[in-house]
């Protein structure tokens, strides 16, 4: 601030921070470059409020609250972003000859000449604090064309449909799919997805619509529907974008889409074109490296699962089987377990369809059916690799299962998935494919079953009137669990888009395989007699999981419900 001095002087003198306080943070802004105020803030010895009000109060400014302000895009291009950043600044309004800034020095004399040349205006100040002014210039400067903006890009001639799809001409296509609005459109629909933390996009032809959705936190949202007549140029666009085919219609095809986003972020999607009755559907699954989080005891894990979980994958030998559906998160659970195992001293390989994230220090092999490439074939050229680690993206069949045990008992460490509902139903699995009971039980070291459930919003999260008892210990609270439950909820705000969900946790259901689980796989036990067993031995079932998140806060009731079965 141009008088931080002046600034850290008065604060101390009305008893808002102590000398020592001041002192540090200044100590603390020499290191950063930031200004006093903010650092103030950051440090937590003062909040954002409090300095808004102070310096209001001293200059007599009024403060605004920009949550509550829905900037004007005119106002917005009367002050460019480079400015905004510069002088911690962004234009609020405009009245008469005079436009309205939200600054976080109200004194900063520099700044309000800069603005009035630039803009030919008289500059009124009015205070935000700086930590609200730069999240406001984010998403305002990087918000893009909006869809409306985008679509006025498109006259109705343009979009004029002709003849049946079968007559549609090659030209025509690459031709409408380089037209500038349905690259916009399309570069929109990515780059929303993004900003909104979708982690697919689903674009659906139908008789009489287009439509758009977002799968955020595992729920799907419809998020637009561009007009019918654009499917085409729309498909053809993605298709170039992901290097296929646009003259075949008729065949499945599947691709990927590479972006850079500056600061070195990359971000990757994965693409599958289907021919349906009405067109084809595309489906893109968002991989974002940069968020690929690899610290186990951030993926949701309690203390005791996690306990076994680590000993599992740091024995020298044996097989350890994540199961779950598609989406559930296991391929980031073995990532995360390959990020911990990735020492000098391991030699390890991974066969994967596809390969999601590139791992520094981890030989990953990307399968190709089409020319025979399949997780066996991959297993079996491992095995003559020198390994000591082998991760098989999925045990689909005998052949593979048979492998991966064998490779287990001639000590290996394999790490793999399996597409069953929980822990104990992964042995019944493996005994169906044709895997001898003794070889299972000499293998597996450990089985874990896993869910993603959605977070509450913390931005508007409550307490929430206490559900029935008896409602409650039908869902599976025991009767201690229900005298102290506290339940909460997200009431919705924008930040999580008015859901009252934002972001997920991981539920775990992890089975260690213990002897006793052994005889019981040995005696023929069924998968039911499986799951007490290893309740018995301490296994927390996913429903159990789950309540405990209740419990903890984290999530609700009807999350629970969504993802886990009773038990």
């Amino acid at each position: 601030m141009a008088n931080s001095n002046r600034l850290g002087e008065l604060l101390v003198r009305e008893k808002l921070i102590s000398l020592a306080q001041l002192r540090a943070a200044q100590d603390e802004q020499q290191r950063s470059g930031q200004n006093l105020g903010y650092t103030l803030a950051k440090l937590g010895y003062i909040s954002d409020n409090e300095i808004t009000n102070f310096l209001s109060q001293q200059y007599r400014v009024p403060t605004v609250n920009l949550e509550e302000y829905e900037i004007d895009a005119d106002i917005l291009k009367l002050v460019n972003k480079e400015q905004c950043e510069k002088h911690k600044v962004i234009p609020v309004s405009r009245a008469g000859s005079s436009l309205i800034v939200a600054m976080a020095d109200p004194t900063n004399l520099n700044a309000i000449d800069d603005l009035k040349f630039l803009t030919g205006y008289n500059i009124e100040p009015v205070i935000a604090s700086e930590g609200a002014i730069l999240a406001n210039v984010e998403k305002y400067y990087n918000a893009g064309p909006s869809y409306d903006e985008v679509m006025a890009g498109f006259e109705e001639s343009e979009i004029e449909f002709t003849g049946e799809e079968e007559e549609m001409n090659l030209l025509e296509l690459e031709k409408q799919s380089e037209d500038a609005p349905v690259i916009r459109l399309v570069n929109m629909i990515l780059l929303n997805a993004i900003k909104k933390g979708a982690s697919d996009i689903h674009i659906e032809p139908y008789e009489k619509k287009l439509r758009v959705r977002y799968r955020i936190d595992g729920v799907l949202l419809e998020e637009m529907q561009p007009p019918l007549k654009l499917k085409n140029a729309i498909a053809s666009r993605v298709k170039i974008m992901s290097q296929l085919d646009i003259a075949e219609r008729r065949l499945p095809q599947d691709g990927r889409i590479k972006l850079k986003l500056g600061k070195g972020r990359e971000m990757d999607f994965r693409v599958s074109v289907l021919p349906t009755l009405w067109g084809e559907k595309i489906v893109m699954r968002l991989l974002d490296k940069g968020n690929l989080q690899l610290d186990m005891t951030k993926l949701g894990f309690d203390q005791k699962p996690l306990d076994d979980f680590l000993w599992a994958i740091h024995q020298p030998w044996g097989m350890v089987l994540v199961t779950g559906p598609t989406g559930s998160g296991k391929t980031t659970t073995l990532y995360s377990a390959l990020s911990e195992l990735n020492k000098t001293a391991h030699n390890i390989s991974t066969a994967e369809d596809p390969v999601e994230y590139n791992l520094h220090g981890i030989n990953q092999v990307q399968m190709h059916d089409e020319i025979g490439l399949n997780f066996a074939m991959a297993l079996r050229a491992f095995l003559r690799q020198d390994p000591d680690i082998l991760m098989v993206g999925e045990i689909r069949d005998f052949e593979t299962a048979e492998i991966a045990v064998k490779a287990a008992l001639t000590g290996h460490l394999v790490l793999s998935t399996l597409h069953t509902n929980d822990a104990p139903a992964t042995i019944s699995r493996l005994l169906n494919m044709g895997v001898e009971p003794f070889l299972i039980t000499a293998s597996v070291n450990l089985v874990l079953a896993q869910r993603l459930a959605r977070k509450i919003c913390v931005d508007c999260k409550q307490p929430m009137p206490a559900l029935e008892k008896q409602v409650l210990a039908e869902l599976g609270f025991s009767q201690e669990q229900i005298n102290k439950a506290k339940l909460m909820k997200g009431v919705g705000c924008r930040t999580c888009n008015g859901t009252g969900y934002k972001g997920r946790i991981a539920l775990y259901e992890v089975m260690k395989f213990t002897d006793s689980l052994k005889e019981m796989v040995l005696q023929g036990s069924s998968t039911a007699e499986l799951k007490q067993g290893a309740i018995r031995s301490g296994m927390l079932t996913l429903r159990q999981s789950g309540i405990q998140k209740v419990l903890d806060g984290m999530t609700t009731t009807e999350e629970i419900l969504r993802v886990t079965m009773a038990d």
